[in-house]
Parts: C-alpha cells; sequence; structure tokens
C-alpha cells in the first residue's frame, strides 16, 4: 500500500467511519483493531497525522513521547498487569500498511520471540 494525504485512521480521528475508542486527548487517540492478533490489541494513533516513524522529526519529540505514556496509560487500563507488546511497523518491509504512524499494544497472552 502506498502513502496518501489521508487514511483510514484519519477518518475515524474525525468520526467518518466507527470505532472502538478506548481513549482520547487532545494529541491522541486509542481504538481497539478490528483484526486483532492478540486477545488484546488496541491501536494508538497520534491525531496529527505523521505518515511513518521514519517521517518524525526533532519537532515531534513531545508527541513520541506522548503517544509512548499514552500507550502504557491504556494499557494499564486494558488490564495487561502481566506484560504486553509494542510494536510501531515502519516501511513495506516493517509490515506497515497504513501510512499514519500508529502503535500497537498487543497482551492477553505470552508473546513469543522472534515475532516473525
Amino acid at each position: 500500500m502506498s502513502e496518501t494525504t489521508d487514511t483510514i485512521f484519519g477518518k475515524i480521528i474525525r468520526r467518518e467511519i466507527p470505532a472502538e475508542i478506548v481513549y482520547e486527548d487532545n494529541l491522541a487517540l486509542a481504538f481497539k483493531d478490528v483484526n486483532p492478533q492478540a486477545p488484546v490489541h488496541i491501536l494508538v494513533i497520534p491525531k496529527q497525522p505523521i505518515a511513518k516513524l521514519s517521517d518524525a522529526e526533532s519537532k515531534d519529540h513531545a508527541l513520541m513521547g506522548h503517544l509512548l505514556l499514552t500507550a502504557k496509560r491504556v494499557a494499564e487500563q486494558a488490564g495487561l498487569t502481566n506484560g504486553y507488546r509494542l510494536v510501531i511497523n515502519t516501511g513495506p518491509d516493517g509490515g506497515q500498511t497504513v501510512y499514519h504512524l500508529h502503535i500497537h499494544i498487543l497482551g492477553g497472552r505470552s508473546l513469543g520471540w522472534p515475532p516473525g
């Protein structure tokens, strides 16, 4: 899939398509993945679109920190007290299919290593 200026995540932010939102603040949105890869699979996205992690710049450092702390908060709210995994896919070789930066929170079962 190629990079675009608007994605399904932009449509979720604007409430043009439904999502099961579990957290929202002025900078980020978290919602359940429609194709879960673990018992708990939540995506955390910035409201300000950045296509991929490799596009983030030093001016985005506060937002990037906010996203990680948001992922921590959402994982706690989801009851992932025994651990969880955060994943950011970047670019085609990294498995990125939606070109709007997002963090996957995966948990609710033991996760093997290496991931694949």
